[in-house]
Parts: structure tokens; C-alpha cells; sequence
């Protein structure tokens, strides 16, 4: 019996991951490299590359990169104060789960950032924990993240289905033992999802697998 569902947060709940790509792409394009849409959703959503290891494989020096994400990450920061757009349907699914089920964000996002999200994006109040970037030693797609949002709940792998867009999210949840369903972005769609449970278009789609 599914007790909680636990939600990815940037690319899933928010379109704060567009967002985020946008800018480092039109900061790389400042400094003369071509940043493609495909290779990010790949190489930096998919398989847990850093900005600077994408930035030197692409022949960036080590001063212009540090350049490129100081100012990258300002902007992101200024962005951010403004609300961030929802993903389609959030609102509506978060609502119909509400009191029936306990629900967690599992993210590799700082927490100062996803609190200021939240807060502005109006998704205070729907979660029981969050888990984020400065609560965990391993990040995803290592199964801490996930293991530290169960013990806080209290529940176990059998009873949780996590909610991913991504293949590295869709693997910390598979290697913490939770059911996985992923729902896709533009760019995280180019990946691979072989041992999720089911993908779907959009979140509303896990409300099929929660009926008993």
C-alpha cells in the first residue's frame, strides 16, 4: 500500500530546470561556445556532469570558466526572486493528494534555493520533508537522498513511489528500492528510462498508479 510519494523538484514540479539551462547557455554563447540543448540533457541532467567538467570538455580554460558560473549563478539568483513558473498540472495533483497521502521533495538543489521557490511559486505547506543538496553527503544518483527521505518519513521502499524527470533521479530512486514514474521535460526526454515503472506525460499521470 502507497503511503508517500516522493517528488523530484527542478524539471518536475517547477520549470526552474528550462530556466537554469537558459541562462548557462546564453552565458556560454557570451564567452563564444555553442552549449546544446541536447548534450546538457545527456551529459549534465542525465549522467551528473558539472557545469565546469561540461565547460572544460568543451576547451573552456579553467579562469573563464569559473567566470561563466559565478555569473551564471547571479543571474539564476535574480531570477529566482520572481516566481517560477509551475510544470503542467502540478498545482492540481498536489491538491488532490493533499491528506491522503505524505509527500516529500527529494532534490539536489541547495535549500536556501527551493525554499525561495517554493515560497514565491506558492508550493509551501504540501510537503512533509524535503530533502536537499545540503542534507546529504551523496547526491543523486546515489540512494541517499531517497534512503534520507524515507527515515524521515517513516516509511519504506514498498510503500513510496518517487516522481523523477530525470535518469539520474530515476537511478537514486531504484537503488533505494522505490518504484519510480517518471514524467519527462524537453530536455531531460532524450534519456534513457528503462527500470522506471512508468513514464508519463505529465504529473496527473500518477494519480492511476496510487488507486487501490
Amino acid at each position: 500500500m502507497i503511503k508517500a510519494i516522493l517528488w523530484d523538484n527542478d524539471g518536475l514540479l517547477l520549470d526552474s530546470e528550462a530556466v537554469f539551462f537558459e541562462l548557462t547557455q546564453e552565458v556560454f554563447a557570451d564567452f563564444g561556445f555553442d552549449l546544446k540543448e541536447e548534450h546538457w540533457g545527456i551529459e549534465y541532467l542525465g549522467k551528473a556532469k558539472r557545469t565546469r567538467q561540461l565547460a572544460q570538455e568543451m576547451g573552456m580554460d579553467s579562469d573563464t570558466v569559473s567566470t561563466v558560473i559565478e555569473r551564471r549563478d547571479r543571474k539564476f539568483l535574480e531570477v529566482l526572486q520572481h516566481p517560477v513558473p509551475l510544470r503542467p498540472k502540478v498545482r492540481e495533483t498536489l491538491n488532490t493528494l493533499a491528506g491522503r497521502f505524505k509527500q516529500g521533495v527529494v532534490t539536489g538543489s541547495p535549500r536556501e534555493k527551493v525554499e525561495l521557490m517554493h515560497r514565491s511559486s506558492g508550493l509551501n505547506g504540501y510537503f512533509d520533508v524535503i530533502v536537499t543538496h545540503d542534507d546529504v553527503t551523496e547526491t543523486k544518483p546515489h540512494p541517499e537522498p531517497y534512503l534520507t527521505a524515507m527515515e524521515r518519513l517513516g516509511v519504506k521502499p514498498g510503500s513510496c513511489i518517487a516522481v523523477e524527470d530525470s535518469e539520474r533521479g530515476l537511478a537514486s530512486a531504484h537503488a533505494a528500492g522505490i518504484a519510480c514514474i517518471v514524467v519527462p521535460n524537453h530536455l531531460t526526454r532524450i534519456q534513457r528510462f528503462e527500470q522506471a515503472h512508468a513514464i508519463e506525460e505529465d504529473v496527473a499521470g500518477v494519480l492511476k498508479h496510487l488507486q487501490s
